[in-house]
């Protein structure tokens, strides 16, 4: 009995012993401030050096730092623009006080999209552009959204003050799909509006800690779409960014606009993100914006049934067939000689010489409505956000995320499309660890009220008198118009005359009756004859990494994922041929990345390749190879050979619509050319054969996936004692396959006749349902397109904070096939400045920034209008206060501050001046 009371007592002495000798619990306070300001340092990396336990200071520039290693130790403090230093720590009693000194931060940002493995940006294998918090805390744009079109070589095209879509290299349009957008790990494309909604639905700005823009192809690494480019967002940790943080932005939009009055803009945003423990954090985060959206007001006259289209002189009152840019309801259009006024002469024989003295063709559009009239000028976007993360070790988190949206704004596609109450909401849980991460969310579309604008308004006209019958509007017109030039009027004076007649009890715009019959039309679904699209499309994806490096990097750092991704297109019959039941779309995917040093890291070498597939599409396998050539300390070269391709977009594998130009917009999948009797009805192309009578059959092919080989080269480095950061790359891409659109018409009846006579004839045959239907078919374009360009920044750091940079980049289209309408989109030539500073004055509390873009004129093509661009160029300025003490900054400042309006993109709303006022608080 005593010999075991010793052996349990000898247990617990050898217990406690243990417990003291290695689980010794220390607590470290301190806080770090700016040795130059004396202010403190939010999110400031407080490390033990040699051991993976650290901590970050809070938005007071506090922390605490729990270690089980005994004392003395050494922690490691690091923020990017701050020097790294070592502070040896002896006794946990005494507070760790760190003063940081100041440094450029030129080229010691770190990226992660480049290879999905963090990499000094200096070192990057491609082409990346990265935005900070610094950057969006100094910008003068009103959104972190709009300062990517700062950036060298970005193209955007805007179709409302919310939805703006970037690209690069080219083949740009209103929610271009050849760039891929990610969000905390998340694609942020609208599964079946197919538009990244990043500006819409996403991050709030006080929640964004990067932007990392990776230009050209991009798809070995993150899949199908990333052509000509991916952005990667990246939200706060709020393990990292702590406490209570709003910015309250208030200014004036649409002065001097002709179409609409000066009205306010409104801008909220809040975050709070608590450390509860060293263990569990959480965030939230909320976002309002308010205004009165721009207008788009482009009267001029279309020809849409040319063989690119194109604008044409005209007016209303000069042109009987007027179809105004940005008027709807005036597409449908009768060729009112053939159809109305011959058989009026046939019933009654008095009209026959008359009618038989009149031109061969009349076509004549029935009285649209402006875009102003018929469009919701309230831009609302609303986000909600929030995280709950916990380390389940010291390397291992467990993390939850949501993001849901709502709003209203306008989207530009094959028509103008009022996005009213669209609902957005993206879902993860993930599995995240230093050396893989598990992750699996859904993206959940719901598309509100949202309806077709131009097709809207021409069914508005349909309803308040239709066009066809023995007293419709065309009837009403052609009587109206006979008599006219009875009584001996001319050509133009009787159609204005017959049109006064025809338009007798049309709704005047903004009248109750209007906005009766308008609300009624848009609230029924497409598929029952009304304007409204419904589309509550889903997505589910799940994806893993692993870095293998430990376990590989003898040989090389190996990196691989793989992830599957499920579409459900699910629109009710009024956007996909989806009436009879919801349709799935399955892709999955895989990846392999190697990177190898050689010559004492003189050279690295990476190498990855990526394996695709879909259930409409062969699989894909794309490579990359790139080497960077470490020239001098912080001075590389990269070459890189890559290959992207996308497969057709949602839209493009399924639509089923019918647009206000008159043509179908059908889907590539086998299935359409069976259920339109393709083989059995011929289809013949809508080009210069047709009108002159001579119509080209064409068989429409299966669709293949779009790809692109790409090459480049580029350098980036930092020269005159680290104050001149240079970055430069040059470009050729080649593309096969291309994705496109092409028109091509059918006869109702199988009858190829209705394609001869004059080319008028068989322009109003073709805007004739009864005698030709037009469809709108993706195909692959046959032969190659090349692409070249080159970019150039050159960044200096001057004395005091202030900085110069400019940027100079241009893009250019090659070979380009014969009859093919590339939308390439892009301006020959781009420059940009910004001359800036983060701290100057009193105690440096004053920062500005003035930035100035110009780009060359655009011979704009897309779905919904082809044109003329004109150059334009902004000047973007800002200057801000800081209150240390509170931490508060105040801002002024404007985006296109001459306000001098201009479009960037053919059709859309004219862009002018927004000038503001904020103020935000603990802002980091």
């Amino acid at each position: 009995m005593i010999k075991s009371s010793r052996f349990y007592l000898l247990l617990i002495i050898t217990n406690i012993f243990s417990v003291i000798a290695f689980g010794q619990h220390t607590i470290i306070n301190g806080s770090v401030k700016n040795s130059v300001t004396g202010e403190t340092v939010p999110a400031v990396s407080i490390t033990v050096k040699g051991s993976g336990a650290g901590t970050y200071t809070n938005d007071k520039g506090n922390f605490t730092l729990e270690v089980n290693t005994p004392l003395p130790l050494t922690i490691v403090v690091s923020s990017i623009g701050f020097k790294l230093q070592e502070v040896v720590v002896t006794t946990a009693s005494e507070l760790v006080n760190v003063s940081l000194t100041p440094e450029s931060a030129l080229g010691q940002e770190v990226v992660v999209a480049a290879t999905r493995t963090p990499s000094r940006i200096l070192e990057s294998p491609v082409t990346i552009e990265r935005i900070s918090a610094a950057n969006i805390r100094n910008t003068a744009s009103v959104s972190y959204y709009d300062m990517i079109s700062k950036l060298k070589g970005v193209d955007v095209v805007t179709s409302s003050l919310t939805f703006s879509t970037p690209s690069t290299r080219g083949f740009n349009g209103s929610g271009s799909v050849r760039v891929n957008q990610i969000v905390d790990g998340m694609d942020n494309q609208a599964p079946g509006l197919n538009f990244s909604v990043g500006s819409v639905v996403g991050l709030t700005e006080l929640d964004v800690e990067s932007v990392e823009l990776l230009q050209g192809a991009s798809s070995a690494l993150y899949g199908p779409g990333g052509m000509n480019g991916a952005i990667v967002i990246n939200s706060k940790d709020p393990f990292k960014y702590q406490g209570l943080s709003f910015q309250v932005k208030t200014g004036i939009m649409n002065v001097g606009n002709s179409a609409r009055s000066a009205s306010p803009y409104y801008n909220w945003d809040l975050r709070w993100a608590n450390k509860v423990s060293e263990k569990f954090a959480f965030k939230v985060g909320a976002q309002l914006v308010q205004a009165k959206d721009w207008v788009a007001n482009d009267y001029r006259d279309y020809d849409r049934l040319a063989t690119t289209g194109g604008v044409k002189t005209g007016t209303r009152e000069t042109d009987p067939n007027y179809d105004g840019i940005n008027v709807y309801g005036d597409e449908t259009t009768v060729d009112i000689r053939s159809n109305v006024l011959n058989p009026i002469a046939q019933q009654v024989p008095f009209y026959a010489p008359y009618v038989k003295a009149l031109p061969a063709s009349i076509p004549v559009s029935r009285t649209g409505y402006l875009e102003k009239d018929i469009v919701n000028p309230n831009t609302v976007d609303f986000k909600l956000s929030g995280e709950l993360s916990y380390k389940l070790t010291q390397n291992t988190s467990l993390n939850a995320e949501a993001y849901w949206g709502t709003g209203n704004t306008v989207y530009t596609g094959s028509d103008r499309y009022s996005l009213l109450n669209l609902k957005i909401g993206q879902y993860k849980v993930e599995l995240l660890n230093a050396n893989w991460f598990l992750r699996a969310y859904t993206t959940q579309e719901n598309a509100g009220d949202s309806y077709n604008a131009t097709v809207t308004t021409r069914l508005v006209n349909e309803a308040w008198k239709p066009s066809g019958g023995s007293n419709g509007w065309y009837v009403q017109y052609s009587l109206a118009f006979l008599n006219a030039k009875l009584s001996g009027l001319s050509d133009i004076a009787a159609h204005n005359a017959a049109r006064a007649v025809a338009d007798q009890g049309r709704p005047a715009p903004g009248s109750p009756e209007f906005k009766q019959l308008f609300d009624q039309v848009r609230s029924v679904p497409i598929s029952k004859g009304g304007g409204l699209f419904v589309d509550k499309t889903n997505l589910y994806n799940i994806e893993g990494q692993y870095n293998l490096t430990p376990y590989t990097s003898d040989f090389a750092d190996v990196l691989i994922g793989a992830n599957f991704k499920r579409y459900v297109l699910n629109s009710e019959g009024t956007l996909f041929a989806d009436s009879s039941g919801k349709i799935p779309i399955n892709e999955y995917g895989a990846y392999l990345q190697a990177t190898k040093h050689f010559f004492n890291d003189k050279l690295r070498v990476i190498a990855s390749g990526r394996y695709d597939r879909n259930d409409n599409f062969k699989g894909r396998f794309t490579p990359r190879i790139s080497f960077v050539i470490k020239v001098a300390e912080d001075n590389n070269i990269r070459l890189s050979y890559q290959e992207a391709y996308r497969f057709a977009s949602t839209q493009m594998q399924y639509i089923n619509l019918r647009v206000a130009g008159g043509e179908a917009l059908i889907g590539g999948v086998p299935s359409f050319k069976k259920f339109y009797h393709f083989n059995t009805n011929p289809v013949y192309s809508i080009d210069a054969n047709l009108f002159a009578g001579n119509p080209q059959v064409i068989n429409v092919p299966d669709l293949k996936a779009e790809n692109v080989n790409s090459f480049e080269v580029g350098y980036k480095g930092l020269l005159l004692q680290k104050k001149l950061l240079i970055d430069l790359y040059g470009y050729y891409g080649v593309y096969n396959n291309f994705l496109s659109r092409t028109l091509i018409a059918q006869s109702v009846h199988g009858n190829k006749s209705v394609f001869t006579g004059s080319p008028e004839q068989i322009k109003a045959n073709l805007n004739n349902s009864d005698s030709a239907t037009t469809f709108s078919v993706p195909y692959n374009v046959r032969g190659k397109v090349n692409t070249y360009g080159f970019g150039v920044s050159l960044t200096y750091a001057l004395p005091h904070n202030f900085a110069i940079s400019g940027t100079v980049s241009s893009d250019n289209l090659d070979k380009v096939p014969a009859g093919f309408a590339a939308d390439f989109d892009a301006p020959k030539y781009r420059a940009g400045a910004t001359f800036s500073s983060t701290g100057f004055g009193f105690q440096n509390r004053l920062g500005f920034s003035v930035t100035y873009r110009w780009q060359d004129k655009i011979n704009f093509e897309g779905d919904f209008a082809n044109g003329l661009l004109p150059a334009y160029q902004t000047v973007d300025g800002q200057i801000s206060f800081k209150f240390p003490e509170q931490k508060v900054l105040l801002k002024l400042g404007a985006t296109n501050l001459l306000n001098q309006y201009y479009r960037d993109g053919f059709g859309n709303a004219t862009i002018g001046g927004i000038y503001y006022v904020s103020i935000g608080y603990n802002i980091f």
